[in-house]
């Protein structure tokens, strides 16, 4: 278990910002112990829940272009047959992954292959479980062609609380299943878009795991 990249700047701020209170606390009430107290112990919550937020667990798995992994932790919240507006532009199978602020944040790859699009839209803020947040929220949108030609696509989704979301892929870079795509900070979702009648392995409201539950076979 490892702390992630992107956690590294807000620990180390957090970490000065939360000292400065206390300090501050500690000179402004200095005879009230309950309430130096009460400070020092929510600070130590807060940073201890941001170290469990930008944890990085280590999940290696062997690539196998007939399996479709889960992109990240999360729940099963949306499995249909939907409009891709953006790229297909025609019916796809969509299966999307809500993430709690509890949940690992890191986003990978559900398959190798090339990068053949990157795209990303500003947008609303709206809660990540909105049936349109996948066309209306701040989303990042990255499609990987297989070497058996399939083209799948994976939207990052920015939810109520997420405000950033941070892609790691390039156009027409090979990029192996199990790898790191990016990552969304504090609440969020992921999509993909598979072909209409891709055979599903999970269910609706089934907890998966990045690298760990296979979703769909191809």
């Amino acid at each position: 278990m490892s702390i992630h990249k992107e956690g590294y700047k807000i620990l180390i701020f957090g970490f000065i910002i939360l000292l400065i209170i206390n300090i501050l606390v500690n000179i402004i009430w200095v005879d009230i112990e309950l309430v130096r107290w009460a400070f020092i112990i929510c600070s130590l919550m807060l940073y201890v829940f941001l170290l469990f937020f930008f944890r990085l667990p280590s999940r290696k798995l062997d690539p196998d272009p007939t399996l479709v992994y889960a992109p990240a932790d999360g729940k099963v919240v949306v499995i249909e047959e939907t409009m891709e507006n953006e790229y297909f532009k025609d019916m796809r199978l969509q299966i999307s992954v809500f993430m709690s602020p509890f949940n690992v944040h890191t986003n990978r790859y559900p398959v190798s292959g090339r990068i053949k699009y990157v795209g990303y839209h500003p947008g609303h803020n709206m809660v990540a479980w909105h049936p349109k947040s996948s066309e209306l929220n701040e989303r990042s949108t990255i499609v990987i062609e297989t070497k058996a030609g399939t083209e799948i696509l994976i939207r990052q989704v920015a939810g109520a609380v997420a405000r950033r979301i941070v892609t790691y892929s390039k156009e027409n870079q090979e990029v192996m299943q199990g790898d790191e795509l990016g990552f969304i900070k504090f609440g969020s979702r992921v999509d993909v878009f598979l072909p209409v009648g891709t055979e599903v392995e999970v269910p609706i409201l089934q907890l998966v795991k990045a690298n760990k539950t296979i979703i769909a076979k191809i």
